[in-house]
């Protein structure tokens, strides 16, 4: 060959130089840690240090009161009927060992607008009950604060609980493992950038290492999906936040609202909040920024009927969330664990077996009929890790079925390095 390929490569390299920084800067890809599957929503004045162990109590014994036989339970789940014993049994293990994953104490909509004095008090109150469940080993294994948002009328207050809630879990100059927090209602990139900023300040100020403090975005108004000038101003968002965003969270009641849609149409399955919340997976699509789905408002109370009625809608609301890619959620009540671990242990317990077949076969380079990428293993790795990270399935059983031990599967699923 005469052309001069070097060259012409070096040329390009010069050119794309730039564009390649960006894009490796942009997006990282996936998180390597751990995603909870759901996020618990407590207004503060309603938390102390056992919440976490009380809540796995009362969801048993919604279980015990309603759950009846465990063909009865995945019935009136829709449950496949020959998982239900399997189902069962893990959704009691998890509701006695690690009930909530993923904890936020609320200081916004859940707590409502009070005296200094008296959100003063009860920050100092949680951050003391939060660092006692974490010294006990009764607390969530992921938790934080959600606060009062940085629209004007609310924004003195909610730098002021964010600042005195992080000062008081500091400890020896770092926070709490898992500690995250949530920036509610926000209307503009202006918004994140001034998180940014207070989340710098915070760590100069109380001598944490430069960013310790991480922060989610929750998704519940039509400006953050489509800005003035028409573009979407949750991807600039996600880039504005210099690397501190961890999560876009969706809100059903908040955003539908803002729509103007009738209350009784406001749902997680609504046509605007799929439109909503298809924008925010293309946004955070390689960034490392993980999504959750929001909430039902219809809880598991009342009589038998009620309460079986609620289970059915909340486990089919998890279901769909899941197929769709949205792989964490909120509750909102005890109640509502059994239908959230029972769908989504369904979830991962149905689609294991077909999934290991194609990792063992793209493993071993057999020829199965289904010629799966790069990419598509990631994929089928990653569903495999997150039903093991939640309880779902376990490792000797993936290890029969696929081969692949958890370090194997980890660099699989790009959670880890080979």
């Amino acid at each position: 060959m005469t052309f001069d390929v070097a060259h012409l490569t070096s040329e390009l390299d010069t050119h794309l130089r730039d564009a390649d920084a960006a894009l490796a800067a942009r997006f990282p890809g996936e998180r390597a840690a751990r995603q909870p599957v759901h996020t618990v929503y407590v207004p503060v004045d309603r938390y102390d240090a056992d919440l976490v162990n009380r809540w796995g109590a009362e969801a048993l014994a919604a279980l015990d009161q309603h759950g009846g036989s465990g063909a009865e339970y995945a019935a009136v789940l829709g449950l496949p009927a020959d998982l239900a014993s399997e189902v069962v049994g893990r959704v009691r293990a998890k509701l006695s060992s690690e009930p909530i994953e993923d904890l936020r104490i609320d200081f916004e909509d859940g707590y409502g607008n009070r005296s200094d004095e008296e959100e003063d008090a009860a920050v100092d109150a949680a951050a003391a009950a939060l660092l006692a469940s974490i010294g006990s080993g009764g607390a969530a294994p992921f938790h934080g604060i959600r606060f009062k948002s940085f629209e004007a009328p609310t924004r003195a207050r909610g730098v002021r609980t964010l600042a005195r809630f992080v000062e008081a879990v500091a400890v020896d100059g770092r926070l709490p493992d898992g500690f995250v927090v949530t920036l509610p209602k926000v209307t503009s990139v202006d918004q994140v950038e001034a998180m940014v900023t207070a989340c710098s300040r915070l760590e100069s100020g109380l001598g944490l290492r430069s960013g310790a403090v991480g922060f989610e975005i929750q998704i519940e108004t039509p400006q953050s999906i489509l800005g003035p000038d028409g573009t979407a101003l949750v991807a600039r968002m996600v880039h504005a936040s210099a690397g501190r965003c961890t999560g876009l969270h969706y809100g059903t009641y908040d955003y539908s609202a803002s729509c103007g849609i009738a209350a009784a149409y406001q749902s997680m399955e609504h046509p605007a909040a799929d439109h909503a919340k298809a924008v925010m997976q293309v946004a955070a699509a390689g960034t490392g920024v993980r999504l959750s789905d929001g909430s039902t408002n219809i809880l598991p109370v009342g009589d038998r009927d009620r309460v079986h009625a609620a289970w059915a809608l909340h486990a089919r609301l998890v279901r769909r969330s899941l197929e769709r890619g949205y792989y964490q959620g909120w509750d909102l009540h005890p109640a509502q664990l059994p239908s959230r671990y029972a769908a989504t242990y369904t979830f991962y317990r149905e689609g294991l077996p077909a999934a290991a077949e194609r990792l063992r076969n793209y493993v071993g380079q057999v020829d199965s009929g289904v010629m799966d990428e790069p990419a598509t293993a990631r994929a089928l790795a990653d569903f495999v890790v997150r039903g093991l990270d939640c309880g779902a399935v376990d490792d000797a059983e993936v290890l029969a079925l696929t081969g692949i031990d958890r370090a194997r599967m980890d660099v699989l699923a790009k959670r880890a390095t080979a």
